[in-house]
């Protein structure tokens, strides 16, 4: 990759649909790794603890996250920053729910 790169939201959310996952990362470069994630509503999210910092951005969707001792509810606009090798999960997914993610460090 060059110095930049342009994405647009919507091509990378088809593209994630396309491989049918519902996990699709569309950047990484040393210092961050960046993707889409998207649970269905009812879905269930089996991530584990991660080795780098994590934020999340909820796009869309509507759910609750439980993140070390917080539990609390996400919409449209919220944000949640996880540390590294903290436990998390989204839970309650009460309308499809995609988030972009981004790692820090790379994901490993």
């Amino acid at each position: 990759m060059t110095g930049s790169d342009f994405k647009h939201l919507g091509s990378v959310a088809a593209e994630r649909a396309r491989s049918g996952q519902a996990y699709l990362e569309f950047l990484r470069v040393a210092s961050m790794s960046a993707g889409v994630y998207v649970l269905s509503a009812g879905g269930l999210d089996a991530q584990t603890p991660h080795a780098q910092d994590e934020l999340y951005y909820v796009v869309r969707g509507k759910a609750r996250m439980r993140a070390g001792t917080e539990d609390r509810p996400l919409e449209s606009g919220s944000l949640v920053f996880v540390a590294a090798h903290v436990e998390h999960r989204f839970y309650d997914i009460q309308e499809e729910l995609t988030v972009l993610v981004f790692f820090a460090p790379a994901e490993g």
